[in-house]
């Protein structure tokens, strides 16, 4: 009599669980690395834990991270936009000329919104219609519109905003937690949703992945591509809105070089520069680190050139250390 075999019993794999690929994740390391910052401010500086430092700290990243999450789809489906920085000067420069014809404070938001927009949808036209590179095209919108602030504006300021439009900037929904700080959580949310749990977000990984198989699959990527852009400038708006409300004021050098802080804080994340990977988790957590990094700088006095070469060293390093890794690895 013959027995058939009995199945062997299966053996969870520790190793690969979703706890252990969660503790061995590069989002797990960020948190680590925030928290052990965080530590180390609150050595340096005895101002460091006061509630409304910590508060003001967040002004050093909501901004420029919200622009960060719109930048992170944008490079995992294999586009950059470097021209971030300079959407925020034009349409900075777009409310100013509003606010001079005596625009009430909705319209202002409104003038700002649509002035990112616009400026996303030519990026967008050059790159998803007329096939440029998205690198070139930004380099050279960057150029344009800060070029155009400069005109606009030449050595002047604008200033003199309604009081109502300082809430954007300076504001308070509740106790510490500022009007920006809220508008970032809203938009790592949604973003999030939008990557992680949605059709779009799919469509975004596999362009990123393979561009010509996304297409003859169906997917109609030159559209998705330039809903991209849209929504950076869009997201760029926002943060012109929130920047000029916290300023009260209007110059063509406002917001110079947030290009590198946005895609230093996209790639601290974990985004691949090459596209195809990336969470928005671990850029929200790529935000905290880059904020808490400059913002304990600042409270010991050290000068702005020395945050620039912090920032410098932090993009070549996240680019270049995963590769060495590798290299040494095989």
């Amino acid at each position: 009599m013959t027995h058939s075999p009995q199945p062997g019993r299966v053996i969870p794999d520790r190793l690969t669980s979703p706890a252990s690929r969660a503790l061995k994740s590069w989002e797990a390391l960020l948190a680590v690395v925030a928290v052990t910052i965080f530590l180390l401010n609150a050595w340096a500086s005895p101002y460091f834990l006061d509630p409304w430092n910590l508060s003001d700290a967040t002004f050093n990243f909501t901004e420029k991270a919200m622009i960060a999450f719109a930048m992170a789809l944008l490079i995992v489906s294999g586009e950059i936009d470097l021209s971030v920085g300079a959407i925020v000067a034009l349409a900075s420069t777009a409310m100013g000329v509003a606010m001079g014809m005596g625009a009430p404070t909705p319209v202002l938001v409104a003038v700002g919104l649509a002035t990112g927009l616009a400026c996303g949808a030519f990026n967008g036209v050059l790159v998803a219609r007329f096939g440029l590179p998205s690198i070139v095209v930004t380099i050279g919108t960057m150029s344009l519109f800060r070029g155009i602030s400069y005109i606009v504006l030449g050595d002047r300021a604008f200033t003199g905003y309604p009081a109502g439009f300082a809430w954007f900037g300076q504001g308070y929904v509740f106790w510490v937690v500022t009007v920006e700080l809220v508008i970032f959580a809203l938009s790592a949310i949604v973003f999030a949703v939008l990557l992680h749990r949605t059709s779009f977000g799919r469509t975004v990984y596999a362009i990123g992945n393979n561009a010509t198989a996304a297409r003859f699959s169906g997917i109609r990527v030159d559209r998705v591509r330039f809903i991209l852009f849209l929504l950076t400038g869009l997201m760029s708006g926002i943060a012109a809105v929130c920047l000029t409300s916290r300023l009260g004021s209007t110059r063509p050098s406002i917001a110079a070089g947030f290009e590198l802080e946005v895609v230093t804080i996209v790639v601290l994340g974990g985004v691949s520069i090459l596209g195809g990977s990336g969470t928005i988790p671990g850029v929200v957590l790529a935000a905290f680190v880059l904020g808490l990094v400059t913002f304990g700088l600042g409270l010991l006095n050290v000068p702005g050139i020395v945050m620039s070469i912090v920032v410098g060293l932090l993009l070549i390093g996240v680019i270049a250390v995963p590769r060495l890794i590798s290299k040494l690895r095989t």
